[in-house]
C-alpha cells in the first residue's frame, strides 16, 4: 500500500461543490498514482477511492483522464515556468540559482520526475505531445537561451554548448529524485530534509565550479 492509499477517508459528497483542499488532494492522488503505477494502469475509481470521492467528483472537477494528467504536471511546472521567466528577465540568472529553483520545486512535488519520465520522455508517453507543444519551450527549452545571456555577461564559459548544458544542468538537478530508490539502497544517501539541502549544495558547487567563467 502507498502513502497515498493509507491517507483513504471515508467515500462521500465534499461538503462543497468547489472544495479547494478536495481538488487538491485528488492532484496529490492522481500524481502518486500516476507515478508508482503509470498513466494507463490507473483508473479514474481508483483515484476516486483513494481521495474518498465518487469518480463523478473527479469528472466534476477535472472534465476528463487526461485533462487531469495534464493539470497534475501544469500544476507544479506553471509556476516553475513562470519563475524561470523573472529570472530571465532579472538579467541575472546562474546556473546553480536555476538548479535551486528546479530541485526546490521537486522537493514539493518529488513524484513529478517518475511521472514525467514515464508520460513524457519515454516513447509512448500520454502527455509527450502536449508537454512538447505547451510546456517544453517555457522549461527546458528555455535554458539555452538563458545560459547564453549569462554566457554574453561573462559569467559563463565560452567554451561550453549552451544547449548541452541545459540538458545537463537538468539531468543534475532531476536524476536525484528519479534514482532516489537506488541511491538511498545502493550508495546510501538520505533524503531526509538535511539529505536533501546536502544533494542540492553538491549540484550548485559542481555547475558553480564547472561552467562559472
Amino acid at each position: 500500500m502507498n502513502a497515498v492509499q493509507s491517507k483513504r477517508r471515508a467515500r462521500g459528497r465534499p461538503p462543497g461543490q468547489d472544495s479547494p483542499q478536495l481538488r487538491e488532494s485528488i492532484l496529490d492522488a492522481a500524481e502518486e498514482l500516476f507515478s508508482t503505477q503509470g498513466y494507463s494502469s490507473t483508473s479514474v475509481r481508483e483515484i476516486a477511492e483513494t481521495t474518498g470521492v465518487n469518480p463523478a467528483m473527479i469528472h466534476y472537477y477535472f472534465g476528463s483522464k487526461p485533462a487531469l494528467l495534464q493539470l497534475v504536471m501544469e500544476r507544479t511546472l506553471e509556476p516553475l515556468a513562470e519563475a524561470l521567466a523573472e529570472m530571465k528577465n532579472a538579467g541575472q540568472a546562474p546556473a546553480s540559482e536555476i538548479s535551486r529553483l528546479l530541485m526546490k520545486t521537486l522537493r514539493q512535488h518529488p513524484n513529478l520526475p517518475v511521472l514525467m519520465v514515464r508520460e513524457v520522455m519515454l516513447p509512448g508517453g500520454a502527455l509527450q505531445e502536449h508537454f512538447l507543444a505547451h510546456m517544453a519551450p517555457r522549461l527546458g527549452g528555455a535554458l539555452p537561451a538563458i545560459l547564453k545571456n549569462e554566457q554574453e555577461a561573462g559569467r559563463v564559459r565560452q567554451d561550453l554548448d549552451p544547449a548541452i548544458t541545459a540538458m545537463l544542468l537538468l539531468a543534475l538537478s532531476v536524476f536525484p529524485f528519479i534514482a532516489r530508490d537506488i541511491a538511498e539502497q545502493g550508495l546510501g544517501i538520505t533524503y531526509d530534509t538535511r539529505g536533501l539541502e546536502k544533494i542540492e549544495h553538491h549540484v550548485a558547487r559542481l555547475l558553480q565550479e564547472g561552467i562559472t567563467s
